[in-house]
């Protein structure tokens, strides 16, 4: 007489966070010190470097050095993209202040959340059995 064993394991979950703010506040930027070290120390070349990621052109930010001193046009549409694309609520008003008065503390809140939002899958209930 033989026997069978039938073994299922449990599926993995699949868990989503979906949040209609942002993940960190604008004034988080220790959160994460060396993209805090280099928004301060280069604020130029990590705006390049974190619109790269966003998928955008390398040398966007740099037209707001060149436009705009006071108001910095790319630095507010790319928030204003971000929150588009993440279904985060805010207002272009608000926008446009924190680009103007806190530009470095936004840029970094922009690349802590694209960091955080592109973990695309979490495994929960993982369960490990010895058979013997």
């Amino acid at each position: 007489m033989t026997s069978k064993l039938v073994v299922k394991q449990p599926a993995p979950v699949m868990v989503h966070q979906e949040s209609n703010q942002w993940g960190s506040r604008i004034c988080d930027c220790c959160d994460d010190l060396p993209m805090c070290c280099f928004a301060f120390w280069c604020l130029p070349c990590f705006e390049c470097v974190t619109v790269k990621k966003y998928g955008e052109c390398l040398c966007l930010p740099l037209v707001d050095y060149l436009l705009s001193p006071c108001v910095p046009p790319v630095t507010m549409t790319t928030r204003q993209s971000m929150r588009q694309l993440y279904g985060i609520q805010g207002s272009m008003c608000n926008d446009c202040v924190c680009a103007t008065f806190c530009r470095s503390c936004v840029w970094c809140q922009m690349a802590r959340e694209m960091k955080e939002r592109s973990i695309q899958i979490v495994l929960v209930n993982k369960h490990t059995k010895n058979l013997a």
